[in-house]
This record gives structure tokens, sequence and C-alpha cells, in this order.
């Protein structure tokens, strides 16, 4: 406990918000004997006794305030009855009964730590500079949260955590406490949004590390849609707030990927490719999972938006990446609409968990708009009037078209299903012309006949 005392002292004495948040770090495994100390006998009247003279009776205390320093001894009492919890969840305690320890203990004592945090901003006006507990409190409120339910629904099995989750879980009712947890969070981020004081000593430096363990959690708990009501939050407050390319670029790359897939959602995806190309940029270089997350998206974007597709080199660093959208991507290149088909199928339940099931479907327009851009080409040239270099020939007839479709696609087809394809396709830009129903033909733009591919 002196040795934690002196870690806090040091770090407070510098102002050194890191270090200050190291003190507060709760990762037993990693020097089990160092949080056995701190724990002690486990006699709360000790810890508190000792907690009393040290922030209030020792003489070589730091100069604070006696509210700033009730701030500090609440949340270190607390932090040390987190520590017992979680040495007994994690099996290291002898005194502990198995049977009376468990993860949803640990995360609620870890709540009355993260309650005691914020309260220090909102009752004891700790300064700017030790934003980074905050920083520690809400990172695992959630984690402890989510082993919580893990455990109740899988025993003590531990729950994976990646640096941007984006799983939905359809029975979100099982996240009792991640659900309990968002609104805890909520009030670390209205504690940075609500601060009215000057930006150099403003806690909204912390706002966005706020915004990002949000959507991470409303994301798990297949509520993205509460996301918005963020967004709102600071779109509204813009005005008093650091830009976002002040932050951390590790903030900025996660809250970017999180606004482009909100903005994927919506079928907004012009905007869904900004947000999500800016997050590759910044994105560092060796975060693979980080990159193949938003690669997750980018390339459906791309595909509607400018009808291209990846390279085989940029997806090499990602085999899994490589099995969903190789075979789609191929099967678009060739026109061949069965191999298309095929592939959405053996991908199907990743495509739906990553909600891109249906985005990637429509890719399916641009495979039969190639296709049809090949009976087009094949169809060769005509003769012009009067002596003029030849043209292509643009009246074809609509059986043409019909027998490419069925044998590409592997299933009869008749003529009025291919002309509803057709005039499916001359609505979205793919093609351009008409199609005459009683002539049995479709007449074909004479220049651009197929926009963007230079026919």
């Amino acid at each position: 406990m002196d040795s934690l005392i002196k870690d806090f002292r040091t770090a407070f004495a510098d102002m050194n918000g890191d270090a200050l948040a190291e003190t507060l770090h709760p990762d037993v495994r990693t020097n089990p004997a160092k949080f056995l100390a701190l724990w002690g006998r486990g006699s709360v009247r000790d810890a508190t006794s000792k907690f009393n003279f040290l922030f209030y009776s020792d003489p070589s205390r730091l100069r604070m305030s006696r509210e700033e320093a009730t701030g500090w001894f609440e949340i270190y009492l607390a932090y040390w009855k987190a520590v017992g919890e979680i040495l007994a969840a994690e099996g290291l305690r002898d005194d502990a009964e198995p049977s009376r320890t468990s993860w949803t203990k640990v995360y609620e004592a870890w709540k009355d730590l993260t309650l005691q945090v914020i309260r220090g901003y909102t009752h004891y006006e700790f300064e700017n500079w030790t934003i980074p507990c905050l920083y520690v409190a809400g990172k695992y409120l959630r984690l402890f949260a989510i082993r919580a339910d893990e455990e109740r629904k899988n025993g003590n099995d531990d729950a994976n955590e990646t640096v941007m989750q984006d799983d939905f879980d359809p029975e979100s009712e099982e996240h009792k406490m991640l659900e309990d947890c968002t609104r805890h969070l909520n009030r670390i981020f209205q504690t940075c949004l609500n601060d009215r004081a000057p930006l150099e000593e403003s806690r909204k430096w912390g706002i966005y590390y706020a915004i990002n363990l949000l959507f991470k959690s409303y994301f798990k708990l297949n509520s993205a849609t509460l996301s918005k009501n963020v967004l709102k939050a600071i779109q509204a407050g813009r005005g008093d707030m650091p830009t976002l390319d002040k932050f951390p670029k590790s903030q900025q790359v996660t809250f970017k990927y999180y606004e482009g897939v909100l903005s994927f959602l919506e079928e907004n995806y012009v905007e869904a490719e900004q947000h999500l190309t800016m997050a590759w940029h910044m994105c560092h270089k060796d975060a693979k999972r980080n990159l193949e997350l938003i690669l997750t998206y980018l390339i459906p974007c791309h595909l509607l938006t400018t009808h291209t597709l990846p390279s085989s080199q940029l997806l090499e660093p990602f085999p899994r990446l490589q099995k969903l959208f190789l075979p789609l991507g191929q099967a678009i290149k060739k026109a061949d609409l069965h191999a298309f088909d095929v592939a959405l199928r053996d991908g199907e339940d990743e495509f739906i968990k990553r909600r891109i099931y249906l985005t990637l479907e429509r890719g399916r327009d641009i495979a039969l708009r190639n296709l049809l851009r090949k009976v087009f080409i094949s169809g060769g040239f005509e003769e012009a009037k009067d002596g003029g270099a030849p043209v292509r020939r643009t009246r074809i007839p609509v059986a043409e078209f019909a027998a490419a479709i069925k044998i590409s696609g592997g299933e009869d087809i008749d003529s009025d299903e291919v002309e509803c394809l057709l005039a499916n396709m001359i609505y979205k830009n793919l093609m351009k012309g008409y199609i005459a129903h009683e002539r049995g033909i479709v007449v074909l733009s004479k220049t651009g006949a197929f926009p963007g591919t230079k026919v």
C-alpha cells in the first residue's frame, strides 16, 4: 500500500496523468505478488486506517485541499476493494472461497471505483491532466462487464477482447452487465462534454476516448443506433470543442471507423467511404486487426460507389478477407453470375455477421453489367452511313442477352425476366438505352452504353 501511494505521490507531483492512471491498473496477472501485498490481510478497517493516515496525517503527504484529498482517498479505497475481488476471481487469493467469487462482483467493485473517479471531477475539481484515470476506469469497466456476462453465459470462460470490437449480438438481453456499463460510460462522456472550463483546462480532451468506449459497447449490444445520439451531442457542442485532429491518432482512427460503419448501416456509402478511407490512412501499418476491420466495410463501399474491386496485393496481408472477397471479385471480373452466387452463399454467415451481405448482394448488378457489356462488345460493328467509320451495333436482340444470362447464371430465364433485369440496369445508370418491347430489342446509346467502362 505504501508503494502504491508513493507512486501516486510521484505522478501527482509531476502532474503526469499517464503515470497516475498506471497506479489504477488492475492487471493482477502481470505482478501477482505486488497486488497480493497491496491486498494484505484483506481487512477493510486496516485499509481505511492506512489510507486515512497516508492522505490526511502523514507528514510527507502531498499538499492539496482536504476536498481533493477526500476524492483520492475514496478512489484508492475503492481500488483496493476491487483488487481484492479481482484476485479472488483470478484464483490468486488463498482466503477466497471459489463458490463466492465471480466477475460480477469484480464488475460491481470496479463500478464503485468508476463512480468515485467521476465524482472526483464533478465534486472535487480534479484537474484535466488527470483525465487518463477516467480512461482506465471506463476501459476496465467495459472489460469486466463483458467478463461478467460471459461468466453467466459460459461459466468461467474468458471473454476475448479486440481493440475495435464490432460484432453484433442479437441476444442483447444476455448482456445485462454491459447494458449497465453503458450508462456509466455515458456519465463519463457527459462529464467530459459538459465541462465549461477553458480548453487548456477542459475535460473535453477526454471526450473521444469516452465516445469510442460507448461505440464499442453499443455495437456489442446490437444498439448501434444509440451511437447517433452521441454524434448529435458532439455536433451540437462542436463550437467549443477541440477539433478531432488535435486528439491522439488512435482515438481518431477508432472514431472515424465507427462513424464510417454507422454511415454504412444507413446506406450512405459515399459518406461511409470518406470516413473509412480516413481511418485507413491514419491506422498504424502494424495494426492488422484494425486494418482488416476497416477494409471489411471499405471494400463494399468502393464496390458500390466506384465499381472497383480490391487487388490481390491489397488483400495479401489479410487471409480472411482474401477468402471472403477474392471469389466475389473474380466472379464480377469474369461476369460469372453463377460463381458470384456461390461465393455469396459460401460467405453468407460471415457477411451477415458483419452486416455487409445485402450490400455485397448488390455487387451482382456489377457482374451482370459486365456480362451485358460482353454481349454488346461481341456484337461487333456496323457499317456507318455515308462511308463513315464503323460503329458498334447498338440494337441488340433481347434473346442474345437472355442466352448470356442463362449460360452465366446456370438457370433458365424467360424474356420477361430478362427485360425486367435490363430495365433495372438502365434505371441504375449501369447501362444507357431503352427497351423496344414489341420488337424484342434493346437500343443502346452510341456513346457510353455502359457508363464508366469506356464503352
